[in-house]
């Protein structure tokens, strides 16, 4: 029998466009359940657990609930705070577990990638050292497509589709200019280790004159000699070049060719400028016009042409969420699992979060051309399915109509 208490929900790390669409499956399979009693979110993520500020979904109206279906970015707040190791700062993983037994908070849903996978993962475990029973429970979500295990990730279906859209519509504004104009375009697309976004602008490429006609992949070493040839041979032979960069390309000796020299909270290079270093360079070397565009937060909160399948395994993974709370399976997370490639067909299991955290997934090497500047048909055969269908939001007066919540907090029980 289910351990009858609260659940709190929270959000961590880069948004997607479909987070609170997984928030929307947790939240209306909580609300179905006999053992959960209230439903709180945390403010601005494990930030909001660790200072007491949990918001009450009880205080939303129905209307805010069903919209966060169709509304991007993190509608609970998000962070990027890592928690150090239960070894070296117990004390704020004990402050965690005083706020939950101060609000009977008995099960806990994190939203985020691989480094909240971590956190989630430490909080079973420090529960049950404190003798406080939690059940912790991990919601897949990054754009980044790369958590292992699971066959997919909740928010690359629709940066995937929103990268190929915009690098094809793109690709037609730079064939239709004169000589005299901009002749190679290059797109730059988020990706720090893993190029799984970057590769999907690949799929806008259905025949030779399609962009892009070369793509930068961060498992792949940058040639400049090489890539300018190719750049040179593409001009010629079609009259223009389309380039996706992915922002963590690097340099032949290993180094990123945008490292700012900045790091962010988890320790990870802050990058940006790929795009931009790439067009110097082939500005430097040929007489050809060159235009730039950085996607940046576009693609990641691009609800408007957001993936039908993304948004509904969003959603499935969120309910899978709440089923695996009910099961007491505390420590696990739902996946994706493919079952089958044509037709494509889904269906969600559940994984140790263990075998999740902290872990990245690169693009295999059968995925990426032989000579590196392109996807392979199975790369295509892959990706296609996951930014197929549409799933558009409700529109006013022109513009997508996203909701705001309240985000009315609990009385806060410790200072």
């Amino acid at each position: 029998m289910a351990l009858k208490g609260n659940a709190v929900y929270a959000q961590s790390g880069g948004v997607t466009s479909v987070i609170n669409a997984s928030a929307y499956g947790v939240i209306k399979a909580a609300q179905k359940t006999d053992f959960i009693e209230n439903i709180y979110a945390g403010l601005f993520g494990i930030n909001g657990i660790l200072e007491d500020k949990l918001i009450d979904i009880a205080q939303e109206s129905k209307e805010a609930i069903e919209g966060l279906r169709y509304t991007p970015s993190a509608a609970f707040g998000s962070c990027r705070k890592k928690l150090a190791s239960l070894k070296d700062n117990h004390a704020e993983f004990e402050r965690i577990i005083n706020v939950f037994k101060a609000h009977n908070i008995r099960y806990f849903f994190y939203n985020g990638g691989n480094d909240s996978m971590d956190t989630a993962y430490k909080v079973s475990l420090v529960s049950k050292e404190l003798g406080y029973e939690v059940i912790s429970i991990g919601v897949p979500k990054t754009v980044d497509n790369d958590l292992p295990v699971t066959d997919n990730t909740p928010g690359y279906g629709s940066v995937a589709k929103y990268n190929a859209v915009s690098i094809r519509e793109g690709s037609f504004d730079v064939e239709s200019m004169h000589r005299d104009s901009t002749k190679v375009f290059v797109l730059e697309s988020m990706g720090r280790h893993a190029g799984w976004i970057v590769g999907a602008t690949g799929l806008a490429a259905v025949s030779e004159k399609d962009g892009p006609h070369l793509i930068l992949f961060p498992e792949r070493k940058f040639n400049q000699d090489g890539f300018i040839a190719q750049v040179q041979e593409i001009v010629a032979k079609i009259g223009f070049c389309v380039v996706a960069v992915s922002e963590g390309v690097r340099r032949m000796d290993g180094t990123f060719l945008a490292d700012s020299g900045l790091v962010d909270s988890f320790g990870h290079a802050q990058l940006g400028g790929a795009g931009n270093a790439v067009s110097e360079i082939i500005k430097k070397n040929t007489k050809l016009k060159v235009h730039t565009a950085i996607l940046d937060y576009c693609q990641r909160s691009g609800r408007h042409i957001a993936s039908k399948t993304d948004v509904e395994q969003a959603i499935a993974c969120g309910e899978k969420a709440v089923q695996l709370a009910a099961e007491g399976k505390n420590g696990h997370m739902p996946i994706i699992v493919r079952d089958s490639d044509s037709p494509y067909h889904w269906s969600i299991g559940d994984t140790e979060i263990v075998n999740i955290a902290n872990k990245e997934k690169d693009v295999p090497d059968h995925f990426i051309r032989e000579d590196g500047y392109h996807i392979t048909a199975a790369f295509r055969a892959y990706a296609a399915p996951l930014i197929a269908g549409e799933d558009y939001p409700p529109f006013d007066q022109g513009l997508p109509a996203y909701v705001r919540l309240k985000k009315a907090l609990v009385p806060q029980k410790i200072k």
